[in-house]
């Protein structure tokens, strides 16, 4: 499984690709920051974050995209930048067909340390040794978009299995709907 994990924001939106399989030593194929400028518009900002996130698509054409879910932060104007970066990545995966992942900041750091509330320093170290890397990727945000990608395929077997199971009850509840044969 091949995942580009994002951790969006507006100045630095971290970039990391990571290939394995859940029980598997795992690869880094790539990481990185998409960075705009403080004192650029708005659409210009969101734009270069949608140019950067396309070129990680086509240089590493990740099975799939996952994404840090943007939590309630006490500056507003945070959390919008935030919001707005992780709608980019989204929409940049879901306009190829691929799909896109959900996790949580605590348990992003549950599945990569052990901790939901493990530090920025727990996590980039935790993610240089489970991708047997030299040195913790700099900065935070790219070693964050590492651990997302980890976090994703580590959960995503157990979630898949959720989510059929949970087709499936919806399925075997469902009403029967009748068929009416249409006369003329």
């Amino acid at each position: 499984m091949r995942v580009l994990g994002v951790d969006p924001g507006l100045t630095r939106c971290g970039i990391g690709v990571v290939e394995g399989t859940a029980g598997r030593p795992l690869t880094m194929l790539g990481v990185g920051v998409v960075r705009t400028s403080a004192d650029a518009e708005i659409g210009d900002r969101l734009v270069a974050i949608e140019r950067g996130i396309e070129q990680w698509l086509d240089a590493h054409r990740p099975e799939y995209v996952a994404v840090e879910r943007v939590f309630s932060q006490h500056n507003v104007r945070t959390v919008m930048g935030t919001a707005q970066a992780s709608a980019v990545a989204m929409l940049c995966a879901s306009r190829r067909g691929l799909p896109v992942a959900l996790h949580t900041p605590s348990e992003i750091k549950a599945a990569v340390t052990g901790s939901g509330r493990a530090d920025k320093a727990q996590v980039g170290a935790m993610v240089t040794r489970l991708l047997r890397l030299d040195t913790p990727p700099k900065p935070a945000d790219a070693a964050d978009a590492l651990a997302i990608a980890i976090c994703h395929i580590w959960r995503a077997p157990a979630l898949n299995r959720l989510q059929q199971a949970h087709a499936a009850a919806r399925r075997a509840s469902a009403p029967a709907v009748p068929v009416r044969k249409v006369t003329r």
